[in-house]
């Protein structure tokens, strides 16, 4: 099949299989995986074009609310974060997307750049993950939510509308404060708004949407865990996706000699799959071990850093 503003022409099961894997295992923490597919499109079919990022945001749209809605009927939505992330990342994406436009048609520098802070991210996550734990230290909220987690597979006549929800206690312009199995937990509220309108910025440029950088950041830094990050990450790479697309649609009668709006076709092909791999990619969480789940983001962020990097240098 050949696709018109992408200028290639491949078979059309590939795009949803490819985004059905990746988003399988990226949803899980709360990445919709638009940031592995860039390389994809770019390096494997060999669309290059800004169109790339404004097709990788159209994927976020058609494929994130399967995720979302698992989060968000399991009770693991934290709404405050959630709102805090879409105001800030929302002005961020616009702005990204004219810098990609005007000043990045070939985003070789900017990458190099994304590459080193995604490399660093992808260092301090090895390092939690390495980390001994004290031998006073108490039982975490993951270790908790995962002790429950086997209890609920044992009773298989119990629905899954049993298990508690996350209950938020504050949310105010100084922290944002909630409980989670036991435990509570609280982010400052600036910080997170500062974090996302930067991380605004990189997924408007290449349209990875933002939850590859704020749910590594929520986890590493925040010390969230990662079972309640991965909705709000998600959810505010929708509405920013949402935004990047028809902004990027918008701006492109003014660029008649580069393919700007995002190629429909197979943004939609590649939301199909990904809309498969994260509704059950969401539902799997649960069961997973958190070291596990935050073992494959590091496996991802090290795989687009170490490409980023190593084509700079090429």
């Amino acid at each position: 099949m050949y696709f018109t503003v992408a200028n290639i022409e491949i078979n059309p099961i590939y795009p949803p299989l490819v985004a059905c894997a990746i988003s399988f295992f990226t949803s899980m923490g709360g990445v919709s995986g638009a940031f592995l597919l860039l390389p994809f499109q770019m390096s494997v079919l060999g669309f290059t074009s800004p169109s790339a990022s404004a097709t990788n945001q159209l994927f976020n749209i058609v494929a994130i609310p399967s995720g979302v809605y698992r989060y968000v009927k399991e009770g693991r939505m934290v709404w405050p974060l959630t709102w805090i992330v879409v105001a800030g990342t929302l002005p961020g994406v616009l702005i990204g997307a004219i810098i990609r436009v005007r000043y990045l048609p070939d985003p070789k520098n900017f990458k190099f750049f994304v590459g080193l802070v995604l490399l660093y991210i992808a260092i301090r996550m090895v390092q939690d993950l390495f980390k001994k734990s004290q031998k006073d230290k108490q039982i975490s909220a993951e270790e908790e939510f995962q002790a429950l987690m086997r209890e609920f597979k044992k009773r298989k006549s119990t629905g899954e509308k049993a298990l508690p929800s996350i209950f938020v206690r504050e949310f105010s312009i100084k922290r944002v404060s909630y409980d989670f199995y036991g435990k509570t937990f609280l982010v400052n509220t600036l910080f997170v708004f500062s974090l996302s309108a930067v991380v605004g910025v990189i997924g408007g440029v290449y349209g990875i949407g933002g939850g590859a950088i704020i749910a590594p950041f929520f986890v590493s830094f925040c010390e969230l865990p990662v079972y309640t990050v991965a909705g709000a990450a998600l959810m505010g790479t929708f509405v920013t996706s949402v935004a990047g697309v028809f902004f990027y649609q918008a701006i492109a009668p003014f660029y008649p000699k580069m393919a700007v709006a995002p190629d429909w076709l197979l943004g939609v092909l590649f939301g199909l799959g990904g809309t498969v791999g994260m509704y059950f990619g969401a539902r799997a969480q649960k069961f997973m071990p958190a070291r596990m789940i935050k073992a494959i983001l590091v496996c991802c962020i090290f795989f687009v850093a170490g490409k980023y990097i190593l084509n700079f240098f090429r």
